[in-house]
């Protein structure tokens, strides 16, 4: 799994700086010294449409015609199901070149587990990896409502409206804006706001013409936090968050990168700059300490469950952004910014991935890395390989010592995740 990429020797060559790209480097005699003993992976669904039709409120905001999707509003595109079961192919050669699988694997009962929202972009995004990965296999899906319905699981949902948990969810929220608060998290995005507006041509859409809004305001931001429902946003940041989202799924699809920008012609810092609209939407509504624990906390349960599971070997679980943001957090995760890819901290279709190694004495650790296609292997559908291998960036948690390998102890891991899940 931890080959460097074509793409990254490219960048090499033209004499770019990849220091901020930890691609994991482990010694020569690491395998000799580790066997992988179980993997479990947390993912986000890949490409889908966007979660608004295109005759809502993100038509009413540009003059433009969105891109026409393969499917339904929220729904995994045919592109997304092709790149998530390349990626399912790549785990299918990591994993036999580890030992931890057969070729054409059929698993015994109880040694993998596929388990995903019931939503049709992560049963469809399971189901992809699947064939990739077990392509004889014919692996049922696990999930627990009917199609359309938020599993408990992977819903991002405050469980507590005590005032003195909203107090301190405020507080921790706020402080994200530095002195003025939400005031300030709107003013972050300014520059952000400017170019979004540009790329829509929105002071020539319909919101604009009929004295709606031309312009996404800095300063009406607020969150709320209701029982059993996921923190929500008032506000244009919501609006301005929606259509980022839909421009770079659009870029993802679109093969012609004018024609994804409406005819302008974009920087990749340009392109950074959207995106980074929809990072901090989320990294304001589920990152905030006290929040992330609450609504990552039966996720982190189900996670904790699997890694003590004996004979469980692999498992897969899929859900979204939310759930590996929140789970990050709660994990006390440094901050990072993922490189090669416009999307900065949960780009499409990655995984976080938790691996077990056993060492020669029998003690277990555990490595937690970020795997993911880069937006050119999105865009190009890069076939992936040993030799062509996506993303991996290594993710180091805050409070835990690693060993000189990079590894966590494996019972060091477990009290963190015990302490979590109460």
């Amino acid at each position: 799994m931890f080959k460097v990429s074509k793409t990254i020797l490219f960048f090499l060559l033209l004499g770019v700086s990849l220091t901020a790209f930890p691609q994991i480097n482990r010694p020569d005699d690491f395998r000799e010294r580790y066997t992988l003993k179980q993997v479990v992976v947390l993912s986000r669904h890949n490409i889908r449409s966007p979660l608004s039709g295109r005759a809502s409120a993100l038509q009413r905001i540009t003059p433009h015609e969105w891109y026409h999707w393969s499917s339904a509003p929220s729904e995994l595109s045919l592109r997304g199901g092709a790149l998530e079961t390349m990626m399912g192919q790549y785990f299918r050669k990591w994993l036999v070149s580890e030992e931890l699988m057969q070729e054409n694997e059929i698993p015994a009962e109880g040694t993998m587990r596929f388990y995903a929202n019931s939503l049709q972009r992560t049963i469809a995004t399971a189901q992809y990896f699947s064939s990739g990965m077990l392509p004889v296999a014919n692996v049922r899906i696990e999930h627990h409502l009917e199609v359309g319905k938020m599993d408990s699981v992977f819903a991002p949902q405050i469980t507590d409206d005590s005032e003195a948990f909203k107090s301190l969810a405020q507080q921790q929220i706020t402080a994200m804006g530095g002195e003025k608060g939400m005031l300030g998290i709107g003013e972050k995005m300014s520059e952000n706001y400017k170019v979004l507006e540009r790329v829509l041509d929105m002071d020539q859409s319909k919101a604009c013409l009929e004295g709606d809004t031309c312009h996404f305001r800095t300063d009406d931001a607020h969150v709320y936090l209701v029982k059993y429902r996921e923190p929500g946003m008032g506000g244009l940041m919501r609006l301005a968050c929606q259509a980022a989202d839909a421009l770079v799924l659009q870029y993802y699809e679109e093969s012609d990168v004018v024609k994804a920008a409406f005819g302008h012609n974009l920087s990749w810092e340009d392109w950074e700059s959207i995106s980074a609209i929809k990072d901090w939407y989320g990294d304001v509504l589920f990152t905030a300490p006290v929040v992330a624990r609450q609504v990552a906390r039966p996720l982190l349960r189900t996670m904790l469950e699997e890694l003590q599971c004996d004979g469980r070997k692999f498992t897969f679980l899929c859900g979204h952004d939310s759930n590996i943001g929140s789970v990050l957090a709660s994990l006390d995760a440094e901050d990072y910014s993922l490189p090669e890819t416009i999307e900065k901290k949960t780009p499409i279709g990655s995984k976080l991935v938790i691996e077990r190694w056993e060492n020669q004495q029998g003690q277990s650790f555990v490595a937690l890395n970020l795997v993911y296609q880069s937006t050119e292997q999105l865009r190009n559908m890069t076939l992936l390989d040993l030799d062509n291998p996506p993303m991996v960036y290594s993710i180091r948690l805050k409070g835990l010592n690693a060993n000189d390998d990079g590894l966590y102890t494996f019972d060091t891991f477990l009290r963190k995740l015990k302490s979590l899940t109460k």
